[in-house]
């Protein structure tokens, strides 16, 4: 059994499709941010950073419980566990690597531009027009990167959908929330389309609902 912490965030579904596209046993825990779960004892144990998703792992071949937390390691995590959605590193080390680049893309780039623009556009207690700039630039440059990449490739990291393709999922498909245009990102919305309509990304999306 894993036990996943989480929340109905770009991050949390993140760990709720992978879940469900491995057909892991899970048991899902809710942190309730506005209840200060997050900073709890208990939770702090598992995710030092007090920060969603995070995993506690009780069937770890070791014998004893493994936790991890970051969603980008939790991912790998799983992926490396199952056997599924990403190459392995002796039979193909260039596959492999092409997901790791395009992970650590979402993790060092996406998701953090992503998340000041959401702040500064839907949620900061007065509208600093330079921030809202700043930052709605830098994600439409990401989206047209995405877009490049996606019109030589029918995934991110190569011709197969693997863990890149979930964690990217997971903050593209908010492009409405965030006020990003998909005009002219055809190749954008057509690998949005695709994973969509994925039966385990539509099951992840929804855990919460």
């Amino acid at each position: 059994m894993i036990h996943a912490y989480s929340a109905p965030t770009p991050n949390g579904h993140k760990l709720h499709i992978m879940h469900e596209e491995c057909g892991l046993d899970y048991e899902l825990h809710r942190i309730n941010f506005g209840d200060g779960d997050q900073f709890k004892p208990e939770f702090l144990k598992i995710s030092p950073n007090n920060k969603i998703p995070a995993i506690v792992d009780e069937e770890e071949p070791t014998g004893a419980p493994v936790s991890v937390f970051e969603s980008g390691a939790i991912l790998i995590y799983l992926a490396d566990k199952t056997g599924q959605f990403i190459p392995d590193a002796a039979a193909d080390p260039l596959g492999r690597l092409a997901v790791m680049e395009w992970l650590m893309w979402q993790m060092g780039g996406v998701g953090p531009m992503l998340g000041q623009n959401g702040k500064f556009r839907n949620f900061a207690p007065e509208k600093v027009s330079c921030g809202i700039k700043r930052y709605a630039e830098e994600m439409d440059r990401l989206y047209n990167v995405a877009d490049r990449r996606l019109a030589e490739t029918r995934y991110l990291a190569g011709d197969e959908y693997t863990i890149a393709d979930i964690a990217n999922y997971g903050w593209l498909r908010t492009h409405e929330f965030q006020g990003q245009s998909l005009d002219g990102l055809v190749n954008v919305k057509r690998w949005l389309d695709e994973i969509r309509g994925r039966p385990a990304v539509q099951r992840g999306v929804a855990v919460f609902d």
